[in-house]
């Protein structure tokens, strides 16, 4: 007979029906399995910590925000956002869905075409692009979203040298109604910059103009602001058509997409606030269709939705190492999964579900890392049952930046696998071993001894 684990007594408020003040009462379900295939079966023979991504889910998030805008909206293209997740799987699986890729650096340049993309449907954003990249970029036919006028002459220069014509758009930043405004990056709609840098691109005649480019912000709760932007856009294109008779071929309203991970300090869960595809796309397609653009040169929608496409797709799996009570008296218990590896902990409330069996008996619970620094905190409060040292749980919604903006600190970083749609786990990314710090260091030679 098994000796029952001993729960510590406690009064906790209940709360029914919709969340109040106090918050809302908490019902757990154990998360034994992902897409079929038992959570402990993973961590065994993959270790722990461990990443999870699951196929299905990557390809249904896809097949729903496409449904969303495409039967809204007559020409739709998805841009897969390289930087929120370029495990080359994970890139792959939204290529094989049709989406293109959207890169900002020479180096997520490399990774695309390195996937089998071919250079025309290759986006290439943000304000470091270097007159390698660029006369890569011009020399593959990407489209080159301009972000200031030092990349515009950079490109004028390299168009005397290479004899092509450059694919060009700008990026544009716009009041939405949302503060901060994004203003770091591209021409300003309301002060001229846009329209100054259209007019040169336009006189020169030395490039093609062939998009218009707006990102307005990071995950946006709102879908509003999205057609503010669409309308402000659009009124650019029709301003080239009367000034230039030139019509555009695209409009890239960018990513920001909400994901359904709940902000620290939210009063309600995501999942009940945060916009859908669907409101998403009702703004922005509405915006387009509303405008002056002539009906018969409506231009193509290009969405580089990230976040919003992955999250849910990705799930980091741990262990309890510890129990302990703070000075306070609070419960804390400590996991193998540091903020190195989930740099989000910093601003999501994430999920995290026991992946055994458990009683109802909850507790509030501060949630620790491994890491020898006071700031790794996975979860400041979390009502959570009493963890056992050895059980494992599972961390939600880990899919977008977690696996691009991850460090080597004091542990190394784990295996990636994913679930494929037939319930297969492949590994995508090998654990980092003693190798993968060692063979990029070099000692010099008068400290390669020593004694003690």
């Amino acid at each position: 007979m098994t000796k029952l684990k001993y729960e510590r007594p406690l009064i906790k408020r209940l709360e029914n029906a919709m969340p109040n003040k106090f918050g809302m009462r908490t019902e757990f379900v154990p998360k034994t399995h992902i897409d079929n295939v038992a959570v402990k079966d993973i961590i065994e023979e993959h270790g722990s910590p461990v990443y999870v991504i699951s196929e299905s889910t990557l390809r249904k998030t896809f097949r729903n925000a496409y449904r969303a805008f495409s039967t809204r909206y007559p020409k739709v293209q998805f841009a897969w956002s390289y930087k929120t997740n370029y495990i080359s799987a994970v890139c792959n699986t939204f290529h094989q869905e049709g989406s293109w890729a959207e890169v900002v650096s020479g180096f997520e340049y490399d990774k695309a075409r390195g996937n089998g993309v071919d250079g025309r449907y290759i986006i290439f954003n943000g304000p470091d692009k270097t007159e390698d990249d660029l006369r890569m970029a011009i020399k593959n036919k990407s489209l080159i979203h301009i972000d200031h006028l030092d990349e515009y002459y950079m490109i004028l220069n390299l168009v005397e040298e290479l004899n092509i014509r450059p694919q060009v758009a700008i990026r544009v930043n716009m009041d939405t109604g949302i503060y901060p405004m994004w203003d770091r990056f591209g021409f300003n709609y309301e002060n001229g910059q846009a329209w100054d840098a259209l007019n040169k691109i336009m006189m020169s005649k030395k490039m093609d103009l062939i998009g218009l480019h707006a990102h307005i912000g990071t995950y946006m709760m709102t879908a509003e602001p999205y057609g503010v932007a669409a309308t402000k856009l659009a009124d650019l294109a029709v301003g080239l058509k009367q000034k230039y008779d030139h019509y555009v071929k695209y409009i890239d309203l960018g990513g920001g997409f909400a994901s359904k991970n709940t902000l620290k300090g939210a009063y309600l869960p995501a999942e009940d606030t945060n916009p859908t595809f669907d409101d998403y796309a009702e703004a922005i397609t509405s915006a387009l269709l509303n405008s002056n653009i002539h009906p018969d040169h409506l231009p193509t929608l290009i969405l580089e939705t990230g976040r919003a496409l992955v999250d849910d797709a990705g799930y980091l799996l741990g262990t309890v190492i510890a129990n302990k009570r703070s000075s306070t008296g609070k419960r804390t218990t400590v996991l193998n999964i540091g903020v190195n590896l989930l740099f989000t902990s910093f601003w999501y409330d994430h999920k995290i579900t026991p992946a055994q069996e458990f009683s109802h008996h909850v507790e509030d619970t501060v949630l620790y890392g491994p890491l020898c620094m006071n700031i790794d905190v996975i979860r400041d409060n979390a009502s959570l049952p009493p963890l056992s040292k050895g059980d494992n749980v599972v961390i939600h919604r880990v899919g977008a930046y977690n696996m691009t903006q991850w460090m080597q600190f004091i542990t190394l970083r784990p295996k990636v696998v994913m679930i494929t749609e037939d319930s297969k786990v492949e590994v995508i990314r090998k654990g980092e071993d003693m190798s993968s710090i060692s063979n990029f260091e070099k000692i010099p030679e008068h400290l390669s001894t020593f004694e003690l």
